[in-house]
């Protein structure tokens, strides 16, 4: 009986992510941009988890892997080279050496651990923004600040994700294919995490954030599996940064500032570090409130005052902010915590 209301459960939530996209069309195309970049959230969000919710390495540069998958997509798929490569060659090049970067991150920070290992972390993917910033002269690689444009969309087959199609009478437009690009993408990176979460090298890395000293004891190369851990994280970061590049059109490297690692970092600490699904429910949350907001603030005060009292970009942010001090304060394991992680921060802070 269980296992049919499972089934019935998941048939019913897999027609609801079909429709998705055509009802939130119904508001316009604006909401299902909104849920593309929601679901690259979620991307990044199990990205770092492996690094910090598995592995517990506090990683505040996760942004620079994003700009790295972003930019090897840019570069190998528009006028700039004059080189257009599909997106099916462009994204594993994008993984790999976003994974090669995360493994230069790692390496010489192996003996580093906590809030020595965020700053190092920070100043890299400072580093990596300032890098694609000033990388323009003598040879022009990245265009500067200026950016890089024109960036192909994908192409499978005849099906062009630039432009509207009709498909069965429906119309179909570049934002909705992008939807069920990422809906695929996304399935997969959460069974290869389940996988992961579940296999030796997890329980490895769930040793090494508990007690690191107590794992190299046991006979683990934490060495290796710290470094595998920066790389498994990065090559997640770099599929999600092609797969910005192509539903953007543009990359600069403003799109990749400090705020946006602390925001995905946000996303895996409140959704439940280390729980797959809880790192899935905070992203989407964090994701679309401030949307949300962004969309009702200025509407009611309208409604409520006859004018604008709080610009509602500040209101938005204040809002948000309080709800993030609230959560940390009262669920400070994260909406969904994997249970291993909440039993180390409730049960101390119970005695």
């Amino acid at each position: 009986m269980n296992m049919l209301k499972g089934r019935v459960g998941l048939i019913m939530l897999g027609t609801a992510l079909l429709i998705l996209p055509f009802v939130l069309g119904m508001a316009g195309t604006a909401w299902v941009r909104i849920t593309n970049f929601a679901v690259l959230y979620v991307l990044l969000s199990l990205g770092l988890n492996i690094v910090v919710g598995y592995a517990g390495l506090l990683d505040l540069g996760y942004i620079a892997f994003f700009a790295v998958g972003a930019y090897v997509y840019a570069l190998l798929a528009s006028p700039h080279f004059g080189i257009h490569l599909p997106f099916w060659i462009i994204l594993p090049i994008g993984a790999m050496v976003a994974c090669v970067a995360g493994m230069v991150l790692g390496a010489p920070t192996l003996r580093l651990r906590g809030d020595y290992l965020a700053i190092v972390t920070l100043g890299f993917g400072e580093i990596v923004r300032i890098f694609m910033n000033n990388l323009s002269n003598p040879i022009n690689i990245t265009n500067g600040p200026k950016g890089v444009n024109l960036i192909d969309p994908f192409h499978i087959g005849p099906i062009n994700f630039g432009k509207t199609d009709t498909i069965a009478g429906l119309d179909v437009s570049g934002p909705i294919k992008y939807y069920y690009f990422l809906l695929v993408v996304l399935m997969g990176v959460i069974v290869i995490n389940r996988r992961l979460q579940d296999s030796r090298i997890g329980r490895a890395w769930v040793a090494i954030r508990e007690d690191e000293m107590a794992a190299k004891a046991a006979g683990i190369n934490t060495r290796n599996i710290k470094l595998l851990a920066f790389a498994m994280g990065a090559s997640f970061g770099g599929i999600s940064g092609g797969i910005f590049a192509a539903i953007q059109g543009f990359v600069s490297p403003e799109s990749f500032i400090l705020n946006e690692s602390i925001m995905v970092l946000a996303m895996v600490v409140l959704g439940g570090m280390g729980n797959i699904w809880g790192v899935v429910a905070g992203a989407i949350v964090l994701a679309f409130v401030p949307e949300v907001l962004r969309y009702t603030v200025e509407p009611a005060q309208m409604a409520l005052f006859g004018r604008t009292l709080i610009e509602p970009e500040v209101l938005r942010m204040l809002i948000f902010g309080s709800a993030l001090v609230l959560t940390m304060r009262f669920r400070p394991a994260g909406f969904w915590p994997e249970t291993r992680h909440k039993r180390e921060l409730v049960e101390p802070a119970e005695k």
